[in-house]
């Protein structure tokens, strides 16, 4: 009788093992429109923010982290958030989350008084505005030791709405900005709901926030110390490790394109399907000298960031 082959069992991983592996979790949100309803009839059509948000989904899925998309109508106030806080309960020290965001920037008048130039940055989502201050107070709820790093092709910053008008666009390109005269319209439609988000976020934050300042806040040596600086005013000391590479300076405008945004097509360009080899200084480095002089994407972190930054990109 001819012998039976037996297929070699693969190994089971034991529970420890299993344990032992970090947790990565993402979040990709890309607005092609916005409702109008929500910014004074103003849409703020785009046409490659969806496709951002897919090809960073796509690239998370191939880094083994278990990513959430939300696409334009479904990337609303309340949904973002959820998820945010979500992933903030679910993760631990050496866990990840990657939060990427394709659409327009916007900016408000600072109700509460924590911005040097009196404007608070928002990301434009479907039913309404995002402000910093909120996203802040977000990632600073994460445990003590998970890495996050957040995408932001966007203009989002307050500086480049007061500066002179950003040069005409490249054909197919447009800035994703929502224009300022649109921002102080849909502030001053909804100034009563925006205030009390304000007012509630410097409360929450105060309630929280630690007498000691985390030294590594500083970490302005990197970049946006404006940035750094403003979110640990705002927050206290953070304890997850934050990385933020953001479209642009505050003096420019992050430009659409017809397939990706030109930051998020140079990044995907650099990264090379993972073929890239270097830290997070190099790809944010790489990234930038990939786009013009008039768009150069930045980079701050927030917490005990050092190691972090060292890192391979989207390593888990």
């Amino acid at each position: 009788m001819a012998s039976k082959t037996v297929a070699a069992s693969k190994p089971v991983p034991s529970k420890a093992a299993l344990a032992a592996k970090p947790k990565a979790l993402s979040l990709h949100i890309g607005l092609n429109a916005v409702n109008p309803s929500a910014y004074g009839g103003w849409d703020g059509p785009l046409a490659a923010c969806e496709f951002d948000a897919n090809d960073m989904t796509a690239l998370a899925k191939s880094r083994g982290m278990k990513p959430t998309t939300l696409l334009t109508k479904k990337a609303t106030r309340a949904a973002v958030l959820s998820h945010l806080r979500a992933a903030a309960k679910a993760l631990k020290a050496g866990d990840f989350f990657m939060l990427s965001y394709s659409g327009h920037g916007g900016q408000m008048p600072d109700a509460n008084g924590d911005e040097p130039d009196h404007k608070d940055e928002t990301w434009c989502l479907f039913d309404g505005q995002l402000i910093d201050d909120e996203l802040y107070f977000e990632l600073s709820s994460f445990a003590t030791g998970v890495r996050v790093l957040v995408l932001s092709d966007s203009c989002h910053s307050g500086t480049v709405t007061r500066a002179l008008p950003p040069p005409p666009a490249p054909l197919g390109q447009g800035a994703r900005l929502m224009p300022p005269a649109v921002a102080l319209r849909v502030y001053t439609a909804h100034q009563a709901f925006y205030d009390k988000l304000q007012a509630d976020v410097a409360k929450a934050a105060a309630a929280r926030k630690s007498a000691v300042v985390d030294p590594d806040a500083a970490l302005a040596q990197v970049s946006q110390v404006g940035a750094a600086a403003h979110a640990t005013a705002l927050v206290g000391a953070f304890k997850p490790s934050v990385l933020l590479i953001s479209g642009c300076q505050d003096n420019q405008t992050s430009m659409d394109g017809l397939h990706n945004g030109a930051f998020t097509e140079s990044l995907l360009k650099v990264w090379n399907q993972g073929k890239f080899k270097g830290d997070y200084n190099l790809f944010h480095q790489r990234i930038r000298a990939g786009l013009p002089a008039t768009q150069s994407p930045n980079l701050f972190v927030l917490g005990s960031s050092a190691a972090f930054i060292k890192q391979a990109p989207f390593s888990v």
